[in-house]
């Protein structure tokens, strides 16, 4: 406890050693303000009388100032200590929802602020070293004050501070070996970027320093409220940057944070909440006691009841209620609705949803809390799924229910993998979305793009789940079908494969699976290097699987390949003569955001090299990135639709075979769509718990009600219609 003066309250708030020359402590506060020294006028006689009638007090009158616009019976009951400067006060009322309350300020303690244009400040008994924006609401406030030290959630650190003192972000492993600087304006590309390739030691390096120069390293920033804010019924709000629009009510403690928000997208921070170092994105809504510590929560997403987030990143469009979600990075479009949910030391590559009672991310199994799990993009474990560190997943891979006793490595796409306790085996079976659950493959893509609010996208995302990173891992996958095949193949037979030839089990396999799917159906088919244990791990339904992956990566090709076509002037020749080359086999998922290797190889290079010299240089970059995506998609696209056809080039009959082809595999989605759906309806189970057919009907609706159906109905016409006219 320190005594001291009470004319000293509100002075030195920089210290004397680190005020620049000739500067006082008010100069950084005057640019924060941006109003010109006029702005403000001493008291005239009259108002300081009728402030003192109305039970103000101050340490010195002298440094309250005013606008030319003042109503000094509209202050009531205040303490003013150091510089006060109070906007223009009218005779005025401000409403937001149900809430009306007088311009003016009273029942408040107010310590070196500026205060915009008719505000109302009510009830905030501690409020020090910030500047409040016009038509702010604060009312009902127990401590509200920013340091000389604030960083406002960032990750950077301050004249005469200790490097200790930075704020890190231990993202997927908990033991911090991917710890990454938080900033405002951080995408979950910058994240990923950050996190993932540590082998980079120059690259690190400058991230580090582009990360410290983004921010003023001076002390005495004052924190802000942005224009038409509002914040009510708080406890303590210390070190935060409040944006305009935004809607603060109820929140236990709130520190060290940025609240980004606008008046296109406002952010909503509620009851209960206590959020500490942190930066939060637009459009974002948190409520009903949610803790966050280190933590970046993305746009347009959503932290609800009680959920807590760790040293993680929650990517945009994202909501997560009432779970525990620590040492992630996650990227955008990510659900987790359940109390008892846990996520851990994670990479989830978005457009995921974690079940009730997920358990993904066990260190039992590890001597160190150092394991991580890695996802790709559709991540959908099944209710009460247990995993392990470390676990890889690739894309659209859904593990059923199930307590899965070992790591696991699940190469292929769009898979179902079950936990086979009786048999004691783990099984996967592939092209499982495409086969047997398209409504929920097809409607994915559609409604993560549709549930985008973000009014700026300022992480670009690909939501197709056929694109080119699926579509080299269903490749890939197709060639492990193929040697797996091939040595069951052998193994029945006795056989060995010919070691002189490598690629000998490549080609019996594809025999196999492209034959009849009766002789691989009497096949026990084994993969290897899927689980971290000495049980078997089968293929079931290998055939179907496989022609799924081929169907997929048809569609794939042809649907981009006929979005080239159907630009102006576009020919069969010209698609030929620009999209021609090789197939890029790597894909970097970069935040959501997809790019090719060679692309992401420049960029690194660029950044080291100091060519790129900021985040925001890394920024439009992405976006220059994202406007030729479109293009090296439809290159990845011809590339493999020649590798389907076994042809070097697209002559006008197998263009037109192609199209054909497409528009069975289309007519296939839409009739997968409405059986998969369809079962909902029919099946005996559903339909128990209502007394007729007209009840279920008028409960759950019909099939034929389906607005989804009706709308992957639509699309089928239209894509054959579209078809029909690149053939002529």
């Amino acid at each position: 406890m320190k005594i001291s003066p009470l004319k000293s309250l509100g002075a030195s708030f920089i210290p004397e050693q680190f005020l620049p020359a000739g500067k006082d402590e008010y100069y950084l506060r005057n640019q924060q303000s941006g109003k010109p020294a006029d702005a403000w006028r001493n008291l005239r006689p009259e108002e300081l009388e009728t402030l003192v009638k109305n039970g103000n007090t101050a340490e010195n009158w002298e440094t309250v100032l005013v606008a030319d616009e003042f109503s000094p019976h509209q202050v009531i009951n205040c303490q003013f200590f150091g510089l006060v400067r109070i906007g223009r006060l009218e005779e005025l009322a401000l409403t937001y929802h149900d809430l009306s309350v007088p311009v003016g300020l009273s029942n408040s303690l107010i310590i070196d602020c500026d205060i915009g244009d008719n505000s109302a400040i009510h009830h905030v008994r501690y409020l020090a070293h910030y500047i409040i924006a016009d038509h702010v609401i604060l009312q009902n406030i127990d401590e509200m004050h920013a340091t000389n030290h604030a960083k406002f959630g960032n990750g950077i650190i301050k004249d005469g501070e200790d490097e200790e003192t930075r704020v890190w972000l231990d993202l997927i492993n908990e033991a911090g070996g991917r710890s990454v600087m938080p900033f405002d304006g951080m995408l979950p590309a910058d994240a990923y970027f950050w996190a993932k390739f540590r082998s980079d030691a120059d690259l690190l390096e400058r991230m580090g320093q582009m990360t410290q120069q983004m921010f003023d390293s001076r002390r005495g920033f004052y924190g802000t409220v942005g224009e038409n804010g509002v914040v009510k019924n708080c406890r303590i709000i210390k070190d935060v940057k409040i944006g305009p629009a935004a809607y603060v009510k109820g929140a236990n403690k709130l520190k060290n944070l940025t609240i980004n928000s606008s008046a296109e997208e406002p952010t909503q921070i509620g009851e209960g909440v206590e959020l500490v170092n942190g930066i939060i994105g637009y459009a974002c809504h948190i409520f009903y006691g949610c803790k966050a510590v280190r933590f970046i929560l993305g746009d347009n997403s959503s932290l609800k009841y009680g959920a807590r987030l760790i040293h993680s990143y929650l990517g945009d469009n994202s909501t997560v209620s009432c779970c525990e979600l620590l040492n992630n990075l996650i990227f955008p479009a990510h659900e987790q609705h359940h109390n008892n949910s846990f996520l851990i030391a994670s990479l989830v590559m978005g457009q995921s949803n974690i079940a009730a009672a997920a358990t993904i991310g066990s260190n039992h199994n590890s001597r160190a809390p150092d394991g991580e799990i890695q996802a790709g993009r559709g991540f959908w474990p099944g209710l009460c799924t247990s995993l392990k560190h470390n676990s890889r997943f690739a894309s659209f891979v859904l593990p059923a229910k199930g307590s899965y006793p070992a790591e696991l490595d699940v190469p292929l796409p769009f898979c179902l993998v079950s936990n086979d306790v009786a048999a004691d085996r783990l099984t996967l079976m592939p092209g499982y979305w495409w086969l047997y659950n398209m409504y929920a493959l097809a409607r994915n893509s559609w409604k993560f793009q549709a549930r985008d609010a973000r009014k700026h996208k300022r992480q670009n995302v690909e939501f197709d789940s056929l694109a080119p990173d699926t579509a080299e891992e269903m490749l890939a996958a197709m060639t492990l079908l193929e040697e797996w095949t091939a040595q069951a193949h052998l193994s029945a037979k006795g056989d060995s494969p010919d070691e002189k030839n490598p690629e000998e089990p490549v080609k019996i396999g594809r025999g196999l699976l492209t034959g009849p799917a009766g002789i691989v159906d009497k096949l026990e088919i084994i993969a290897t290097n899927v689980e971290n244990s000495r049980r078997k791990t089968v293929v079931l339904k290998a055939t179907e699987g496989y022609r799924a992956y081929r169907q997929m990566l048809h569609y794939y090709a042809v649907k981009n390949l006929m979005s080239y076509m159907q630009r102006d002037g576009a020919t069969l020749e010209s698609m030929c003569a620009e999209l021609t080359g090789p197939r890029c086999l790597r894909w970097i998922n970069l935040g959501g955001q997809l790019m090719t290797g060679d692309d992401f190889d420049a960029l690194c290079t660029e950044i080291k090299s100091g060519k790129i010299a900021d985040w925001h240089g890394v920024h439009e970059r992405y976006d220059e990135l994202w406007e030729k995506y479109p293009l090296d998609k439809q290159r990845h696209a011809f590339a493999t639709l020649l590798e389907l056809l076994g042809a070097e080039e697209l002559t006008s009959e197998l263009w037109a075979g192609a199209l054909d082809e497409a528009v069975e595999i289309q007519q296939y989605i839409c009739e997968a769509t409405r059986t998969s759906r369809e079962k909902d309806y029919e099946n005996h189970f559903r339909q128990i718990t209502f007394e007729t057919p007209e009840e279920m009907k008028a409960v759950v609706g019909d099939i034929e009600d389906n607005s989804f159906v009706k709308q992957v109905c639509e699309e089928t016409k239209e894509f054959e219609k579209s078809a029909i006219s690149l053939k002529k």
